[in-house]
């Protein structure tokens, strides 16, 4: 198959899903084709099935904002035609789906029809997509597309509870890579570079955005490294970074604190890491923990959307009220302050993951998109 994606090529997870989505369906044989405003962040490598077409919106000054959605829809066209794509899979229901259906009604007028199909992440849903302003939209979109996917039961509730949904939504969690989330495949695992012997190594990974609640994550560290000594590894970006590095300051941390921005070799960072924290007030999936996981990795988490879904109470890690600082930290102590448990958590969250791996995910979107042709025949 010959297929069009469309997501942001970001570091959050939707992007991530999209592009190993695409690479590995290009290993299966098929014709991928990026379609969006940056190459995306883990698109390493173009090659004969895998190709990247830039979304250029010409600076206009009638507009005060750039009409995105306008510049993808006619790239959309334009590449449909020139590449004969057969299927465009959008990631996120505005702007994507909003901009591919209008694409699809420019190239019915010449005679083409090109279904669509669109995954559902989770802020398309949960907050710009139920704001009032755009929920018309949305709903529109996700009817409108010719196969819609959710990345998890919780969200799929949640899309059905706040739009009058027609479309049948079907769940497809998201995935991953478990060779290279292998901790054991990493002969450059160096956990001497970043603690000592005797200290535990805590991560989080985010956007750092307030939905994250990384106070909470400072907060369960900082009662953590008071019982065990520990180092805290803190991956991405976003507006909270400031606040949180000035709360470590206040709390005489900095220096167990390790900030490393954005970055491309999370496996490496997760490879020697004991305990991975995600106290999110709403999580769609869970993407984070899922990759904390793969890598033998347990998880201390929010027990709010489709987190559950992923992290199995008791077994892979522990679920806490949101806000719950005190009982997420009570679980981590419990987790880090015996090795021998510890080890059993590890491999408990390596097996969890498995279920979650790309070799059996990845044919549920491959039979999706041939039943969606089938039916556009």
């Amino acid at each position: 198959m010959k297929i069009g994606i469309v997501c942001y090529p970001t570091f959050g997870g939707s992007g991530v899903v999209a592009t190993e989505l695409g690479l590995e369906l290009s290993k299966r044989g098929h014709e991928i084709h990026f379609i969006t405003y940056n190459q995306p962040v883990r698109l390493e490598l173009l090659s004969n099935n895998v190709h990247y077409h830039e979304v250029t919106v010409p600076e206009y000054p009638l507009f005060h904002y750039q009409p995105y959605e306008l510049a993808l829809s006619s790239k959309l066209v334009d590449m449909v035609k020139l590449h004969k794509i057969e299927i465009l899979h959008v990631h996120y229901a505005i702007p994507h789906a909003y901009a591919a259906y209008m694409a699809q009604k420019m190239l019915q007028e010449d005679g083409i029809y090109v279904p669509i199909v669109t995954t559902l992440h989770g802020t398309d849903i949960t907050l710009v997509g139920s704001h009032p302003f755009y929920k018309p939209a949305v709903t529109f979109s996700i009817n409108k597309s010719d196969a819609v996917t959710a990345v998890s039961e919780s969200l799929k509730e949640d899309t059905l509870r706040l739009f009058d949904i027609k479309n049948e939504i079907n769940v497809v969690p998201n995935f991953i890579d478990l060779v290279k989330h292998n901790a054991h495949k990493l002969a450059d695992c160096q956990r001497g570079m970043m603690a000592k012997d005797d200290e535990k190594i805590i991560t989080h990974i985010s956007n750092l955005r307030p939905v994250k609640r990384v106070q909470d994550v400072i907060s369960i560290f900082y009662n953590i490294q008071k019982e065990i000594p520990a180092k805290l590894m803190f991956i991405g970006e976003g507006p909270d970074k400031e606040a949180v590095e000035l709360r470590c300051q206040e709390l005489g941390i900095s220096d167990k604190v390790i900030f490393f921005g954005k970055s491309n070799e999370i496996d490496k960072i997760l490879c020697f890491s004991d305990l991975f924290l995600l106290p999110s007030q709403t999580e769609s999936f869970g993407l984070a923990a899922l990759e904390a996981m793969a890598s033998g990795v347990p998880v201390i988490s929010s027990n709010t959307g489709g987190i559950p879904e992923v992290n199995i109470h008791g077994k892979s890690g522990f679920l806490s009220n949101v806000g719950d600082v005190e009982d997420m930290s009570k679980n981590a102590l419990y987790i880090l302050s015996d090795e021998d448990r510890l080890n059993i958590f590890k491999l408990n969250a390596r097996k969890e993951a498995m279920k979650f791996g790309l070799q059996a995910i990845v044919p549920k979107y491959e039979a999706i998109y041939e039943e969606t042709l089938a039916k556009s025949l």
